[in-house]
């Protein structure tokens, strides 16, 4: 099983779709990544040799940022866009869909389950 920055590979998957298990790498630098190296992007990760997931670990480390670095990146531009308070911040802050849909009807991924009205109990005589 390959592990290449932290994370296993599936192991009976092309190398173009399993590289993009790592956070950072989607297909088009998948496919970048292996035309750089000579590698057939329809070899399945188990055939790997050594050398060749020495050689992806090499150029990941090098050329891109990905997983844990990557992810603290991103973080800390939100982070920073909701200490600026500008627009982009203020709907980070509130849970709210950032680029410009609308909120009436949709969103609900970003806002979360409805919260139905409260309905107070009638009172009964005995």
């Amino acid at each position: 099983m390959a592990r290449i920055a932290g994370v296993d590979l599936p192991r009976n998957k092309r190398i173009e779709i399993g590289l993009t298990y790592i956070y950072g790498v989607g297909r088009s630098s998948s496919r970048k990544i292996l035309e750089q190296l000579n590698i057939d992007p329809n070899m399945k990760t188990d055939d790997l040799t050594e050398s060749q997931i020495n050689n992806i670990r090499k150029t990941l480390d090098s050329e891109h940022r990905v997983e844990g670095e990557l992810r603290t990146e991103v973080s800390m531009s939100i982070k920073r866009l909701m200490d600026l308070g500008c627009y982009r911040g203020l709907r980070h802050r509130k849970s709210l869909p950032v680029r410009g849909q609308r909120t009436h009807t949709n969103s609900r991924t970003r806002k979360g389950p409805r919260r139905g009205a409260v309905k107070k109990k009638a009172l009964t005589k005995k």
